[in-house]
């Protein structure tokens, strides 16, 4: 495996909790990482860069050598107008870990790893993967089928397989993983780490809403709507938000070229609030826990897992 040595042995699980829109905030990160695997959440999820100078300085406060180390994912895309004071703030904290998305970013690289971090930059397929590699990108995630929010199309052999014939460095994957068995499938097929969001979502530490919970731990893969109707671009929803919305996911298709307004349709919804972004892999989620229960269960079905194929 190609994590950095120092990495590795502060993780009780190869895993990082996916940075979640609105759901991963402090209180969740800080769980993850004290149950031993890094935590993230998006820096646009702190309101304003003063939030976000508060939060990182809590968690650098309040999690020690003993626990994972947290990351914040930087949406690097030039429609973000935070992009240089939220990775300002990044570098002033020594954030060990940034996850960047929407776009690859010599700059960025090269700030993180001026203080000794380390960058994972998210990718649906292999020319993106190209992409980002020829631009410097020292870590990737591979976005495969059935990731929660904004995933890609390729099944993870596909993609895995494709990168891994190109770059020798840290790589995640992410795309239905929610059981101790997957981190471990993740591995075998050449991923470093896991990243695993969904299944935090019915967390008692995510920010989310209880009914929002509950809809995950009653939900399954088919529930599962892939749809760019939302954001634009592509991604995974809660079929039963949709219906709740008053939207007819029949209407709603992955190649739909126009943008939903929803308020044109007469909702007094909105979609970054009421439509609610999940993977496939939730068929294993079925009560809300603490996020620590969820990585201690995990644990034993990694083990056992392994103990299996020995």
């Amino acid at each position: 495996m190609s994590l950095p040595d120092a990495l590795r042995a502060r993780l009780s699980l190869p895993v990082i909790g996916a940075p979640m829109f609105l759901v991963s905030t402090p209180p969740l990160v800080r769980a993850q990482c004290r149950a031993g695997i890094i935590g993230a959440f998006p820096s646009l999820n702190a309101r304003t860069p003063d939030i976000l100078d508060a939060w990182l300085a809590e968690l650098g406060q309040t999690l020690g050598g003993r626990d994972a180390p947290f990351a914040v994912n930087l949406i690097v895309h030039r429609t973000n107008p935070r992009l240089e004071v939220d990775l300002a703030l990044c570098v002033r904290h020594r954030v060990p870990i940034v996850i960047t998305s929407l776009g690859a970013q010599p700059h960025v690289y090269q700030q993180v790893a001026a203080y000794g971090g380390l960058v994972f930059h998210d990718v649906t397929t292999p020319s993106y993967a190209r992409k980002a590699l020829d631009k410097g990108a020292p870590g990737l995630v591979a976005v495969a089928a059935g990731a929660g929010g904004h995933a890609g199309t390729l099944s993870p052999f596909a993609l895995i397989q494709e990168i891994r014939a190109m770059f020798g460095g840290p790589l995640a994957l992410s795309g239905a993983i929610a059981t101790g068995g997957s981190i471990l499938a993740a591995q075998a097929i050449g991923a470093d780490l896991a990243y695993v969001g969904s299944a935090f979502i019915a967390s008692e530490e995510a920010e989310a809403s209880a009914d929002y919970k509950v809809m995950v731990a009653a939900s399954h893969a088919e529930d599962i709507l892939y749809t760019s109707r939302f954001t634009g671009v592509p991604g995974n929803y809660l079929r039963p938000s949709i219906v709740a919305a008053g939207i007819d996911p029949a209407t709603l298709s992955a190649s739909d070229e126009v943008r939903l307004d929803m308020t044109s349709l007469g909702h007094d919804k909105k979609a970054w609030r009421d439509i609610w972004g999940c993977g496939q892999g939730i068929g294993a989620v079925d009560a809300v826990l603490p996020a620590a229960d969820l990585v201690c269960r995990w644990r034993s079905e990694y083990a056992s897992a392994k103990a299996a194929l020995t």
